[in-house]
């Protein structure tokens, strides 16, 4: 619990990361993913989103953990341009993808989920590591600039002037159902004094020392960054028959003073019948979360268990929108769209 100004006590978030991440598992295939924000004309100036992606198969008989028995299945590169307004104004990948250049113009958003799956719904049905770097400009353009929080006190206000030039002078007021956590009476919406959420939560290191493969290789870029970060594993249990998925999501950057401050972080662990690929368990672990009451989302989740994995994309967008779902869980959930063509890439 913690005190306010007004006496007042709330109840603590979630601050403890799950890093690193658990060794690759034998017989299983394991996709990484990350978007690096970089800011090379400082605060005010446009946004570079370095997107890694990368497949790994751990064969069975493999002892993951040890560093041994990765094989790279595939892997992509995405490099966009993004303004403060979240304007794309350019984008480039590798391997190369056709009709790319059709997202120019368009702002990180919803609107932009909308117009892959139209301008470019190829990349969505193959499930390649492509894809799920452009689903992610979306959220990652909209929370990037919390990282200048670590670095300058004024990062708000001058956040505000590059995206919103005059208007940006109006007093700010808390978006309101935007999500879970931003209910009106929540306490994203107490402005006491000292009652904000605490800026430092330390997000711990990806990359385990006892399976260096087990993630790809991260941009090297100085001062003021941003990542976000997701692992998928899937595999198949002899004992139970069933599909198992192990899946986390950070969003972190770094500190001058070194070690990384996370921001959002959920742990997913699930399992589908073989056949139907319908999600028959769900566990949610919330790690780190700006405000107590973001948990609260996870019951509304749950409901998805009974969901075929190729529709939860869909589900979650229908099911969990609004102040009946959070935000980052959703983001979470919903790249469990990946795994049916991960499975496709397992052997058996």
């Amino acid at each position: 619990m913690t005190g306010t100004a007004t006496g007042v006590a709330r109840p603590l978030p979630p601050r403890l990361t799950a890093n690193p991440a658990p060794p690759r598992r034998a017989g299983s295939l394991r996709r990484t993913a990350s978007i690096d924000v970089a800011w090379p004309d400082g605060l005010e100036g446009a946004r570079i989103l370095h997107g890694r992606a990368r497949d790994v198969l751990t064969p069975e008989g493999a002892g993951g953990g040890t560093g041994g028995g990765a094989t790279v299945l595939g892997a992509a590169r995405v490099e966009t341009t993004v303004t403060p307004d979240r304007t794309i104004t350019a984008i480039t990948a590798t391997p190369a993808a056709d009709r790319l250049a059709h997202l120019v113009g368009e702002r990180g958003g919803g609107h932009l989920r909308l117009v892959m799956s139209e301008k470019i719904p190829e990349l969505i049905n193959a499930g390649t590591p492509l894809y799920l770097l452009l689903d992610d400009i979306s959220g990652v353009s909209l929370i990037s600039n919390w990282a200048w929080s670590l670095w300058r006190p004024d990062w708000l206000e001058r956040s505000a002037k590059a995206m919103l030039g005059e208007q940006a002078d109006r007093p700010a007021m808390p978006p309101t159902n935007v999500c879970w956590g931003f209910q009106p009476g929540h306490s994203s919406h107490d402005r006491t004094p000292g009652n904000g959420p605490s800026p430092i939560t330390d997000g711990g290191e990806l990359r385990n020392p006892a399976d260096p493969e087990g993630w790809h290789e991260f941009p090297a870029i100085d001062g003021v960054s941003m990542r976000r970060a997701r692992r998928i594993e899937v595999w198949r249990d002899a004992a139970d028959g069933l599909i198992h998925v192990d899946s986390a999501f950070q969003d972190s950057a770094p500190r001058p003073d070194g070690g990384r401050t996370a921001l959002h972080e959920y742990n997913l662990s699930a399992t589908l019948d073989p056949e139907t690929l319908t999600l028959r368990g769900l566990e949610i672990d919330p790690r780190v979360l700006p405000f107590h009451e973001c948990p609260g989302a996870i019951a509304n989740a749950l409901k998805l268990v009974g969901t075929p994995l190729p529709e939860i994309r869909a589900a979650v967008l229908d099911r969990l929108r609004g102040p009946a779902g959070c935000t980052h869980l959703n983001d979470a959930l919903r790249a469990l769209g990946e795994v049916p063509a991960l499975l496709r890439q397992l052997p058996g």
